[in-house]
């Protein structure tokens, strides 16, 4: 069994219950890990504070030298990484080989970034002044993981964190914990005590205690509206620091010159990448009225062609779905979908000759509309549900119709529509003619009820550092503005 990991040991903690993990291939137990408890929560923090008072002091040379020797340990166990995040997650082997890409890279990224500035000096109002502004760590971190990227969520919000000074708290999800355990045997091990602790279990078990503890100022969460609507519900009466990247219903504009077989391959990467469970995801495509037959021959043909299978073995294109209550709600939008008139072009069913694992054939869905909870609800599944419209403007007021900004994609070879397009659109990332693709050195998050978090670059670092004003006046003798006024 894997255990916890606080304060630089590995322990069940308080816990009398364990959790299986279990492979969404199979449906077999991998492993299992304790059920943490509200004790073990106090008890990390505790711990993380008391490393803060010192990590905080570590100079960002010596940080970032273990921020880089860590990146080279994961890389050292790049192969054993790789294999159990497809075990316990299920991606093909590919898009695990960059999520892993990403761990290492994120690590590296950061330890340069975390020593690059702390701050800048102001012109002084007088030349007896000095005015700074210095960016310093909070505290403690609450870094709250999802289950469909592990690592690299995990990644984007850890290795800021460190290098801006802080102490983090991993609470991965309790689907996908053993990656990140693995973490902490094999390239976390030379951090001092304290300053990365992982806590397994529940979210009101484990997390909530974390959310309302006074000693953890910032919450970093990856995950659904609804849960962080709650986050931010319990930490509002301590005013805390939210960081908050919440879901998406990411649009794919394709324009009427763009070439049906290059729209296809993009399309369906950006649609079906982890089975559609990317809070990036295509799931909403436009496609032009008078080109629609066209682009959708080309991409049912191109569908049709995936093959689905483990993550393990190498000929796999789409794995399986995480679990049976995610498989089951994706079928409920299907369904729904079917039933007010959408029509299945491919797909739609599970795979008739696998009796085990959580998979479900790639989707496409024709005739569908606003009415569907595949249109208007977070759907998270390999689904791709096709629209029509009449005019590039249209197109641009259908993608803003939705209450979430995460991304949005767009095909065009026409250098003005793609202004258009990346000018009028209301989403934190827009992708145009390459979708999905992050830069370490640009913000990612999103607009409106996507959360409004920003990880990676600059902004990434700047997310776990607290603003601080200093204003110095080197002369200590009296002001001519201070009191009394009558004499002066």
């Amino acid at each position: 069994m894997a255990l916890q990991f606080i304060d630089g040991k590995f322990t069940r903690g308080n816990a009398t219950e364990e959790i299986e993990v279990i492979n969404p291939a199979t449906e077999g137990v991998i492993d299992s890990v304790p059920r943490g408890t509200t004790e073990d929560a106090m008890r990390t923090v505790e711990a993380a504070k008391i490393a803060f008072s010192t990590w905080r002091r570590t100079s960002a040379n010596v940080r970032a030298t273990l921020m880089h020797e860590a990146a080279a340990k994961m890389r050292a166990h790049k192969e054993q990484i790789i294999h159990l995040l497809t075990l316990e997650e299920g991606k093909p082997i590919p898009e695990n080989e960059e999520e892993f890409e990403w761990l290492c890279n994120t690590f590296d990224y950061y330890a340069e970034l975390g020593r690059h500035e702390r701050g800048r000096v102001l012109p002084s109002g007088e030349h007896t002044q000095l005015n700074l502004v210095i960016k310093e760590p909070y505290g403690v971190v609450a870094c709250i993981i999802p289950w469909n990227y592990p690592l690299l969520l995990m990644a984007w919000k850890v290795a800021p964190a460190l290098a801006a000074g802080n102490t983090v708290i991993i609470k991965p999800s309790e689907i996908t914990p053993l990656s990140t355990l693995y973490l902490a045997e094999h390239c976390w091990n030379d951090f001092p005590p304290g300053v990365i602790n992982i806590l397994v279990g529940y979210g009101k078990e484990v997390a909530e205690p974390l959310v309302t503890h006074r000693d953890v100022p910032v919450i970093a969460f990856t995950g659904s509206l609804a849960t962080g609507q709650r986050i931010a519900s319990l930490a509002a009466p301590m005013m805390k620091k939210l960081h908050l990247e919440l879901g998406g219903k990411d649009a794919f504009v394709v324009a009427d010159d763009a070439d049906p077989e290059m729209t296809a391959r993009a399309l369906a990467y950006a649609a079906l990448t982890n089975a559609g469970q990317v809070c990036t995801s295509t799931e909403r495509v436009y496609l032009p009225e008078r080109r629609a037959a066209e682009f959708t021959e080309a991409l049912v043909a191109h569908v049709s062609s995936l093959r689905i299978g483990p993550g393990v073995e190498p000929s796999t294109d789409m794995g399986p779905m995480i679990g049976a209550t995610y498989r089951d709600k994706f079928e409920t939008h299907i369904a729904d979908a079917v039933r007010r008139g959408a029509k299945v072009l491919c797909g739609g069913r599970r795979p008739p000759h696998m009796t085990k694992g959580f998979f479900y054939e790639p989707t496409i869905l024709t005739d569908v509309d606003k009415s569907m909870l595949i249109v208007s609800e977070e759907t998270f599944g390999p689904a791709i549900p096709l629209m029509r419209y009449s005019s590039f403007e249209d197109a641009i007021a259908k993608t803003n119709d939705s209450e979430y900004g995460l991304g949005a994609c767009l095909v065009t070879s026409d250098p003005l529509k793609a202004k258009l397009f990346f000018e009028e659109v209301k989403a934190g990332t827009v992708w145009i003619n390459d979708p999905l693709t992050d830069n370490y050195a640009g913000p990612f998050g999103g607009m409106k009820l996507s959360g409004g978090a920003r990880e990676l670059g600059q902004e990434g670092l700047d997310t776990f550092r607290d603003t601080k004003h200093v204003h110095w006046e080197f002369s200590t003798t009296a002001k001519s503005w201070w009191y009394p006024y009558g004499s002066n």
